[in-house]
């Protein structure tokens, strides 16, 4: 979990900070089950900062445009390329500084690589994430992350954890 500027760091560590209003938080779990390892990012805004809610629009267009290019055949590089274009037409193309996914099974990152360099192929029985993110500095992050099945008949979302960015407190 990373919050405000700390949510900038895709790979920020926990810290003693305080939550602060208006910030996002990027919570990045998931849990070893026989042996597989899973992985899922939601980042939620508290309470309001129309900046951050601005970028978790283009975060999540950006995620839900890539899940829909998925299609046996086509190149990951083709993937990682539809998220990184809804980004960098959004003017944030140099704040997404890594792949867009990665495989994931007996480790948390395996092949294949959801990369612009990649040319590995969508086949049937590969497991990646589709995880874009915007990240800027001494302000914070958004990043969403699914696990993608690839089946003989398409995709299957195997996430479940809602994506909802308006954190209540009720």
């Amino acid at each position: 979990m990373a919050s405000g500027p700390n949510a900038a760091l895709p790979h920020a560590r926990a810290s003693n900070k305080k939550l602060q209003e208006g910030e996002t938080v990027t919570f990045d779990f998931g849990v070893l089950y026989e042996h597989y390892a899973s992985d899922t990012t939601r980042t939620i805004i508290l309470g309001e900062n129309p900046k951050a809610y601005e970028i978790y629009k283009i975060v999540q267009q950006a995620q839900e445009e890539a899940i829909k290019s998925i299609k046996q055949g086509v190149q990951l590089k083709e993937i990682d390329a539809m998220a990184r274009n809804i980004i960098t037409e959004a003017g944030y193309g140099e704040y997404f500084g890594h792949s867009l996914g990665h495989g994931i099974g007996i480790e948390v990152h395996e092949e294949p690589k959801v990369s612009k360099k990649s040319e590995d192929i969508v086949q049937p029985g590969m497991v990646f994430t589709i995880e874009p993110g915007i990240y800027l500095p001494n302000w914070g992050g958004v990043r969403i992350e699914d696990m993608i099945v690839v089946t003989d008949k398409g995709i299957e979302i195997i996430t479940n954890a809602p994506k909802n960015p308006k954190y209540l407190n009720t």
